[in-house]
């Protein structure tokens, strides 16, 4: 490998990487607009493993507003990401799969006992698999599968 296609390679893995940073971001912060514009036109998104939907992203983003006003709190920790780059028309470099870990621990917006809770009270984890594409914009998501492996519930 060449030291340019070298330095390619590292500036994707960069701009990968930072893309699943917006990801939970986005969804932490509860910027459903900067979620809809992580995702290719016909990106999509598979929440069901942790009861939740799968559709086109712009759906799913509608889905999750009214669901995480459950809760007060959250903070996606992803982490072990693993990414591979593929080939696509035979240029290589143009997709990328990834599939990461993740911790999340959340509050729930309700009081308990007529004050806020302070503590993260729903924490659940597992792992992302995001299929991504370089769009003219940059890297974006063509596909998101939540995989929950567990989950602690309040009490």
């Amino acid at each position: 490998m060449t030291q340019r296609v070298e330095l390619a390679a590292v500036m994707d893995r960069l701009a990968v990487d930072g893309l699943i940073t917006d990801y939970a971001v986005a969804v932490d912060d509860g910027d459903w607009t900067a979620y809809r514009q992580l995702f290719t036109a016909d990106g999509r998104a598979d929440y069901r493993s942790a009861g939740g939907i799968e559709g086109e992203a712009g759906n799913v983003a509608s889905w999750l507003a009214d669901t995480m006003r459950l809760f007060a709190m959250r903070q996606h920790l992803i982490v072990n990401r693993r990414v591979r780059f593929g080939v696509l028309d035979q240029d290589t470099g143009d997709t990328a799969q990834v599939q990461a870990d993740y911790v999340n621990p959340m509050r729930l917006a309700a009081e308990r006992d007529g004050a806020p809770a302070e503590v993260p009270d729903f924490v659940c984890g597992g792992r992302y698999s995001f299929g991504l594409l370089r769009t003219q914009d940059g890297w974006r998501v063509r596909e998101v599968v939540v995989r929950e492996k567990w989950r602690r519930l309040p009490g």
